[in-house]
Parts: C-alpha cells; structure tokens; sequence
C-alpha cells in the first residue's frame, strides 16, 4: 500500500513538545507543584512561547495542568475514579448511585433520544437533572429522559425542583429493570452543562448515555456528561480497569 497523504506531514512542534512536557510533569514536578514562566519553558526547551502556549494549552486540556489567576500553573492531581459500571440492575435514583437530584420539567427530547424511547417528535417528556459531586466538586451533569407512559402515576409537572425530581425517580423505580445498555464518546460541553461543570463551553468532556429496558422496551434514557479533565471512568464492581495520566497507575485485572 502507498504512503497516504496523512503519514507525510509532520507532527506539529507543539505536540512534540507536549509529549516532552508531559514527560517532565511525571519525573521532575510534583501534584501542585507551580511551573516555571513560559521564558523560562521557552529558553529551556528551545523553542519560541506561542510553541510552548499551545503545548501548555493541550495539556491544560487533557488534565495535567491547572492555570489559577494569581498564582501560575500549576501540576494538576490526577484524575479521579468515577466507577460507572458498578450496578448494572439498578434504577437512577437508588441508593448510594452517587448523583443528586436537581430538578425536573417537561420538555420535549433532542431527536435521537427520542427514537430511543420511541416517543413522537417533539412529545414532551419528563426531563429530570441530576448532578454528580465527588470530594466536593462537581465531575458529571446528567439528563434522564422518561416518557410519561414509562412512569403513568406522574400526570403532570407541579414544581421544577428536586421534589419532582426525586417523585419522577421513585415512580420509575415502580417498574422490573430487565436491562441496561451503556455507550461512551468523547464530546464538547453544552452552554447549560458547561454551567453546571464549572467548564467552558466546548471544553472536552466524557459522555455516557444509557438505556433502561423494562417490558421489553426502552422505557428511560440517561446522558451523563464528565469532565474530560478531571475524571476517569471505570467500569465494573470492582473499577479494575483505570487509566490515569501516569504509568505507574495503570493497572489492569
């Protein structure tokens, strides 16, 4: 097979750099540990600053580094666990499942949530928020969609907050959980979950959507949206497959 056009450009300065960088984060510095200015980086490395502000950009953006207004960049705490796996025959909302409601309305769902559950265009369901905190700062934003037929003892929205959400939650934990289906991707963050994350909107982020299945059919659809930056998702009881930003964290059953 020929060469193709892609294997005959260069990988970018930035990105080598980058690469070097993030090898100097592992052996030279220590988590919170402020670096050097970027001429200091720039004479060391030799290479002109708008090179070393996009490296540092890249890496800012995958989780490594953290620029606080005032005191620099620092080297950012790996990432955290956020098991997402680990109760696969359980309904949202159950105990300990680690999100808190946040509040409910009903709105009709962006069009492939709503071949999923089999609902009209434009059919309104119930759309409850919910948010994850974990050591006290919040990693995922989640939407769950649920039809009105999936949860019949709910009639109408009375208020929009964390009471409906909690009634909507116990309402469809009525029903027999056959199944779940789980799907991962890497996405942009939306203006409201960006809000929610305390992130810029397009920031990168992890997106898990997930189908409940009951009476043979899909009766409720999540979509949970992580941070990219400070999360890293394991999967299973036990999280026995984790990646994080260093090697000597890796592990794998």
């Amino acid at each position: 097979m020929g060469t193709t056009q892609l294997e005959t450009v260069p990988e970018p300065k930035y990105w080598h750099l980058k690469t070097v960088l993030s090898d100097a984060l592992d052996s030279e510095f220590e988590v919170g540990e402020i670096l050097p200015n970027e001429r200091e980086l720039a004479a060391r490395f030799g290479v002109a600053r708008a090179t070393l502000r996009q490296a540092l950009e890249q890496l800012e953006l995958e989780g490594r580094l953290q620029r606080r207004r005032g005191v620099g960049t620092t080297v950012a705490p790996p990432r955290m666990g956020v098991d997402v796996g680990g109760e696969q025959q359980s309904w949202p909302g159950s105990t300990a499942d680690g999100w808190q409601p946040v509040g409910c309305e009903e709105a009709a769902p962006p069009a492939a949530i709503a071949r999923l559950l089999g609902a009209r265009p434009g059919e309104p369901v119930h759309t409850v928020r919910r948010s994850r905190i974990t050591h006290g700062q919040t990693v995922a934003a989640e939407l769950l969609y649920v039809p009105g037929g999936s949860v019949p003892g709910l009639t109408a929205i009375g208020d929009r907050g964390a009471p409906h959400a909690r009634a909507v939650l116990r309402e469809l934990r009525r029903l027999e959980l056959e199944g779940q289906e789980r799907a991962v991707e890497l996405g942009s963050a939306r203006a409201d979950d960006a809000k929610q994350l305390d992130r810029l909107p397009g920031a990168p982020v992890l997106v898990v959507t997930t189908r409940y299945v009951s009476g043979g059919r899909t009766v409720a659809v999540a979509v949970a949206t992580y941070r990219a930056d400070t999360c890293r998702l394991t999967f299973g009881e036990t999280g026995s497959v984790q990646i994080t930003h260093h090697e000597e964290s890796r592990r794998a059953s």
